[in-house]
């Protein structure tokens, strides 16, 4: 199943920010990672997640944990 999610994951960072950038460096390649896996963590709703951002999910599941 990990190996599944990880293609997944590498297939949308090429697709969405890879793909569409002319990338001439690898500071310029840190960069473009570093913000979409920002943007892939805390912006964008995942259908696996009932539509909660990953960081959402994380939170809500230690507030859970914590309650319990």
């Amino acid at each position: 199943m990990e190996v599944i999610f990880i293609e997944r994951l590498w297939r949308s960072l090429k697709q969405e920010a890879i793909y569409l950038e002319e990338i001439s460096d690898g500071f310029q390649s840190r960069r473009v990672i570093k913000k979409w896996m920002a943007f892939y963590n805390s912006d964008r709703p995942h259908s696996a997640l009932d539509r909660q951002t990953p960081d959402d999910a994380y939170w809500a599941g230690l507030k859970d944990k914590k309650a319990a």
